[in-house]
């Protein structure tokens, strides 16, 4: 039996990942539940899998948490801050981690759960685009398993051959493709609402019509990433790292219908596709049972109901949030780091109606071309150039 950290249990991924482990019972067991401060819904899942430990942001959180919990019986002990995130990543009493926190919020306890050789789920793309090697040297050295939740992610993984997947919980040298006889890894992407909307149109984008994506249920903030395709942009960056793939030979295509979640082209002309109803559980279960399969409460894709499927390549007009993910990876050093920052402070400046879609994009560029970006020796100098990106953006944005 596997006892699982759930990082982010209240967000789209944390619900869903406790969705499936509630169908296998006799298979996982939750030692921890996070939150930042969704407090009722989080005593919910604490009433219902009864973990050891439930995290929360404050401690005016903490104390509400408590008292719920206390009204119920429920003997779950209640720890609060970033700290604790990190020890309930590490503890002894869990083997799986689910790194589900949205944003750089996610990097030290994934980080932690890598040091303490942790199987890590990784949900929480930032940590990766982030800290890259960093990341990558930490689980090589604890002999931790990080193994990829994104469903393009984890769809590559699949289409891989058996001894380069048995690599990916080891950092990639960038041989490996040519070694396997990899041409390209295929990123697919929606394209996002606003994928035929007349470009001029998009100054008055409501962040109501952002989030309101398509084919996937996501959180808002992941959500205005797909329909900017900076999120596809930080897939690049993670894949990069993942499977030790030179930027020049991950591509993007896009396929509205999200049928296809990605694929990897082979120098012999072959394509292996991983293909799936749009649903998060697919890759979840995927991962939490691999090198094994559990149900996954989702259904089978019915191919005879498939009227077509369409691919493009992405407009860099359409689409600028991605080339600016392509240039910070090829500036390499802490420009990924500054890209990030930049873009969740752009992003919730959208979401609070504080500037206009278009101008997510702007903002984020103005800001990469007025940082430094350092090289990233250490998670400290990481957690530096992040805070400075986010003051900088913050003072860039119009009153």
């Amino acid at each position: 039996m596997q006892s699982i950290t759930l990082l982010g249990a209240t967000g789209s991924i944390g619900v869903s990942t406790l969705d499936v482990i509630a169908r296998h019972p006799d298979r996982y067991r939750i030692h921890a539940l996070t939150a930042h401060c969704r407090v009722e819904e989080l005593a919910a899942q604490c009433l219902q899998f009864q973990p050891d430990v439930a995290v929360v942001g404050a401690a005016d959180a903490a104390q509400r948490l408590s008292r719920l919990l206390r009204k119920h019986g429920c003997r779950t002990e209640v720890m609060h801050g970033p700290a604790a995130l990190c020890a309930v990543a590490s503890d002894d009493n869990c083997d799986t981690v689910m790194a589900a926190i949205v944003g750089a919020a996610g990097l030290a306890p994934t980080m932690a759960a890598a040091a303490a050789g942790k199987k890590i789920l990784l949900a929480n793309k930032e940590a990766l685009v982030m800290s890259g090697q960093l990341l990558l040297d930490e689980v090589q050295k604890s002999g931790a398993v990080l193994l990829p939740i994104d469903s393009e992610h984890n769809a590559i993984f699949q289409c891989l051959p058996q001894p380069y997947r048995r690599q990916c919980d080891k950092p990639n040298t960038l041989d490996a493709l040519d070694r396997h006889g990899i041409e390209k890894i295929l990123l697919t992407a929606s394209g996002g609402p606003f994928l035929t909307r007349d470009v001029a149109s998009l100054d008055a984008v409501t962040p109501e019509e952002a989030v309101a994506h398509p084919n996937w249920v996501m959180g808002r903030k992941i959500s205005v990433d797909s329909a900017t395709m900076m999120n596809k942009g930080l897939e690049v960056i993670e894949a990069h790292w993942l499977f030790g793939a030179p930027i020049d030979r991950i591509d993007v295509v896009i396929h509205p219908q999200s049928v296809i979640h990605s694929m990897v082209s082979y120098i012999d002309g072959s394509v292996l596709a991983q293909l799936g109803n749009p649903d998060m559980r697919t890759p979840i279960a995927h991962a939490l049972a691999w090198p094994q399969r559990i149900a996954s409460g989702v259904a089978a894709l019915d191919l005879t109901r498939l009227a077509n499927l369409a691919f493009h390549r992405p407009d860099l007009d359409r689409f600028p949030c991605l080339k600016l993910a392509y240039d910070a990876i090829r500036s390499g050093g802490s420009a990924p780091a500054i890209l990030n920052a930049a873009n969740e402070i752009a992003v919730q400046a959208f979401l609070d109606r504080r500037i206009g879609f278009r101008q997510i994009d702007g903002l984020i560029d103005q800001v990469m071309q007025s940082a430094d970006a350092v090289a990233a020796g250490s998670i400290a100098a990481l957690m530096e150039v992040d805070q400075r990106t986010r003051q900088l953006a913050e003072s860039l944005i119009p009153s």
